[in-house]
């Protein structure tokens, strides 16, 4: 009878929310217990001289593997996409052979691992099929497989190590086609509360008049312009929060801080699987403002792609959070009925692909 009712389907869903919440707070502590809380770090983006191995997906782990074993053998070590928030802990970034991040978001891998001079290695998902180029130098490990490349057991990279030996590496020359445009991670829960003093007096005495998440997943497609479109149109008395591969539409750009205060306005907190820090700021501010998460000047506006990003929504829905904009669609699996439902408990919107001026105004008014 469950398995007909609409409303109790919901009640299962958000279960499941409520679970995802606590896996995501175990990762958190699985993450700072191994490397310490992320601080505030600037990565860059061009490349040194030398061998080079490309670590790609969400495990900390394995690159920290990758980072030990390449050590002392001449191989520099990149991260790409989800990656990229590995340099903002204590952990990892003290390995002398972690020199920056390379390339974008998961989608642009085709491009980015044709052309990079070593070995890669990817950790999870979001690998796409790879080209002839390369193919006889990416290696997969964990879950993430695909047919004709090679599967390492779990933290066995050496043969990633050996193959980055033998591929050329970057030359002195290539070093010239990169821009050097750095970019800041490390706004995890533990780094933003510390500053919760200072975002709160912003929000008291009127210099911070909204802020607005931008987070979750990439997508090839041109209607995921609105999320940088969106950004750059914020007023300048806001903060942004990104997370997951969607921060890549907001990185490369000075943002600059919020008038008045030394706060960033641009604050990445990491990997969608980081989503977790969000929850945790967002109830600490609303506790200390006396009112609850839908009670803040904040608004929630998710790029989503696939079951992760489903996850971390009904995770949100859990806390009841409301005004939840989705894009750059809404997810087709939802049915009319469905969709009636969380239209009617909380509020939830597709983003307005074509008018991000719109929503904005929308979301100052917290609608």
């Amino acid at each position: 009878k469950e398995a007909t009712d609409p409303n109790a389907l919901l009640g299962w869903c958000l279960k499941l929310g409520e679970i995802n919440i606590q896996v995501l707070a175990m990762l958190d502590q699985g993450h700072t217990d191994a490397f310490g809380h992320p601080t505030p770090t600037e990565v860059s983006r061009v490349p040194v001289e030398g061998k080079c191995l490309l670590v790609s997906g969400h495990d900390l782990a394995d690159l920290e593997a990758v980072l030990q074993q390449a050590e002392g053998t001449g191989v520099n070590v990149y991260t790409h996409g989800e990656m990229l928030p590995a340099h903002s802990y204590p952990g990892l970034k003290k390995y002398p052979n972690l020199k920056g991040h390379y390339g974008g978001a998961w989608y642009k891998q085709k491009k980015d691992f044709h052309r990079f001079p070593g070995s890669i290695l990817m950790t999870s998902n979001c690998i796409v099929e790879p080209l002839s180029t390369y193919r006889d130098k990416i290696f997969t490990t964990g879950a993430v497989g695909v047919g004709r490349v090679a599967h390492l057991p779990s933290k066995e990279f050496r043969p990633v190590v050996d193959a980055a030996l033998a591929e050329p590496g970057f030359a002195a020359a290539d070093l010239a086609t990169f821009i050097d445009s750095p970019v800041t991670v490390g706004f995890g829960h533990e780094t933003v509360l510390s500053v919760a003093g200072d975002v709160l007096d912003a929000v008291k005495t009127g210099k911070l008049s909204h802020v607005f998440l931008i987070g979750g997943c990439d997508g090839s497609e041109p209607s995921r312009k609105y999320y940088a479109n969106l950004a750059k149109m914020l007023p300048q008395d806001t903060l942004t929060l990104t997370l997951g591969c969607a921060k890549f539409r907001l990185l490369g750009q000075d943002w600059g801080n919020l008038p008045g205060t030394g706060l960033p306005r641009l604050l990445d907190m990491g990997q969608c699987n980081d989503s977790y820090s969000a929850v945790v700021v967002a109830q600490a501010l609303a506790k200390a403002l006396d009112t609850d998460v839908n009670g803040l000047p904040l608004s929630i506006d998710i790029s989503w792609f696939e079951q992760k990003a489903v996850a971390v929504l009904l995770s949100l829905l859990h806390l009841g959070v409301r005004n939840i904009r989705l894009g750059p669609r809404m997810p087709a699996f939802l049915t009319p009925e469905a969709t009636a439902i969380l239209v009617e408990k909380f509020n939830i919107q597709p983003a307005d692909i074509g008018s991000p001026e719109k929503d904005m105004k929308l979301m100052m008014a917290n609608k």
